[in-house]
């Protein structure tokens, strides 16, 4: 999907394909808060007024990068997965040995379908920790796109925390499903108060 523009993009997404999805599109825009991430950096390092942080400016723009093209393959994870508790789905279900076959195989499915969403969480609060350094150390003539960055993030967040509960509703070991759950609120809580404070902290550096 990274190959498309993204026109294509996005007449694929508006139609009736099941994917590219929102769990994808959740992980493109964690990617593109990234991308903006390596624009501060790279709009900072070689300035004289930041070379005390050129050493960690080159660090952050690797670290931005890294978790940019992590949260692109979670985007095409995604649509792999999918299709997978699709095909569970369309198994029979007239005997009991089917029925039985057919829920094993969608509780394996459900169960990798919510460690994709659950990985662009984690991968999205790695990024908040490179935002908030570029906040201190990147260039203040980019310190809006921290912000937007941070805004990228948080929807990543809220969108993926969405499709884990889309899938462990379905699930019939509760126990695992409430397990995946309770993960999935913890990261959101972590993630979503500080991409706040971020943004909010942008947001003060602009209207002073």
């Amino acid at each position: 999907m990274e190959r498309m523009t993204v026109n294509e993009y996005l007449q694929v997404l508006s139609s009736k394909s099941p994917v590219p999805g929102g769990g994808g599109t959740s992980a493109l825009g964690g990617a593109m808060g990234m991308a903006l991430g390596s624009m501060v950096g790279n709009l900072t390092t070689g300035k004289k007024k930041y070379a005390a942080y050129e050493t960690d400016i080159r660090r952050l723009i690797g670290e931005a990068e890294k978790l940019q093209e992590q949260l692109v393959h979670l985007m095409n994870e995604d649509a792999a997965v999918f299709q997978p508790v699709s095909d569970a789905y369309r198994l029979p279900k007239e005997t009991e040995e089917q029925l039985a076959y057919r829920e094993q195989v969608l509780e394996t499915t459900l169960k990798g379908a919510c460690l994709v969403p659950i990985e662009v969480i984690r991968k999205s609060l790695e990024g908040l920790d490179v935002l908030e350094e570029l906040l201190v150390k990147g260039s203040v003539l980019a310190v809006s796109d921290v912000g937007v960055g941070a805004a990228f993030l948080r929807t990543a967040i809220n969108g993926a925390v969405l499709n884990v509960y889309i899938n462990t509703r379905m699930m019939k070991n509760r126990e695992l499903a409430s397990e995946l759950n309770r993960e999935t609120k913890e990261l959101q809580e972590q993630g979503i108060v500080r991409a706040d404070r971020l943004y909010q902290q942008v947001l003060e550096k602009l209207e002073n």
